[in-house]
């Protein structure tokens, strides 16, 4: 008797705004699954009828994602196709898509994925900054205590830096990064690929002073460039100008390594030759 065939979750990306943006493939695997679970129905129902798709939509979305992930699995245990979008962009990336992704996952459950549209990247390749290396942070945390853990992590990251936010909260969190990554380029993307579509490039202390006088409109992903490793490493070299060399040394002797090693170790930290420390030391 052959094995009941198992159903496949499809994760397809959606327009962030222009609508020509989806993808004819997004187009027939809307119209062929069986369910489409979307983040927000409400704003979903307007896609789908803009392009005519019947399909029967449900709700999935951060405060239902693991009880209903474990429904819907169901249904795909059945034999049902189920495409999840999310309101704008490609599931799984700042959503509760993540979950369902990993719960099916779990469960044996085949998941592929429909490229296309994605606010980070539209919004890097915008920025005119380095893009071969890049993080990514999503919204930052509403947390205080996680918020600066976070926000000091990103102090000394060197790779290009990307982060959503909301209007009503850009003035305090363009505050927060001026004051922990200092004066950094910066990229302000929004209403990306819509008519008014607008990316500001600024300094952070300019971009703070400009959003003192100007109200912030629409979603935002700001593009942040990363720390020169020269900063950090001048910066490192300027922690151990003040410490005697010989204290220095002990530091690493206290690790258990040979004199030899401690000075190898004490000649990087100051970008120093080993002969420059040992002549030093002579003179201490």
């Amino acid at each position: 008797m052959n094995e009941k065939r198992q159903g496949i979750l499809y994760l397809c990306a959606t327009p962030i705004g222009n609508l020509a943006d989806i993808t004819q493939r997004v187009l027939d695997t809307l119209n062929e699954v069986d369910i489409i679970a979307a983040e927000d129905t409400r704003n979903s129902i307007k896609l789908l009828n803009h392009f005519g798709i019947k399909t029967p939509m449900t709700s999935y979305h951060e405060y239902n994602r693991f009880d209903k992930a474990a429904s819907l699995i169901d249904k795909l245990r059945e034999g049902k196709d189920i495409a999840l979008i999310t309101d704008a962009g490609t599931p799984g990336i700042s959503d509760p898509g993540e979950v369902f992704v990993r719960m099916c996952r779990d469960a044996g459950i085949r998941v592929t994925s429909l490229p296309g549209a994605c606010a980070l990247i539209t919004a890097l390749t915008l920025s005119g900054l380095k893009t071969r290396r890049f993080c990514f942070e999503g919204f930052l945390p509403a947390d205080k205590k996680e918020r600066r853990e976070i926000l000091g992590e990103l102090r000394d990251e060197t790779r290009t830096i990307i982060i959503y936010e909301a209007p009503h909260h850009l003035r305090k969190t363009l505050e927060e990064l001026k004051d922990i990554l200092g004066n950094r380029e910066t990229a302000l993307c929004r209403e990306l690929t819509k008519q008014f579509e607008e990316v500001l490039f600024m300094p952070l202390y300019e971009a703070v002073s400009y959003y003192q006088i100007n109200e912030p409109r629409g979603e935002y992903v700001l593009v942040i460039e990363g720390r020169d490793r020269r900063d950090i490493k001048e910066e490192e070299k300027r922690e151990w100008i003040d410490m005697p060399i010989e204290e220095h040394i002990k530091l690493y002797e206290e690790e258990g390594l040979d004199r030899k090693e401690c000075m190898k170790k004490v000649a990087r930290d100051r970008g120093m030759t080993k002969r420059e420390v040992y002549n030093l030391l002579i003179k201490q």
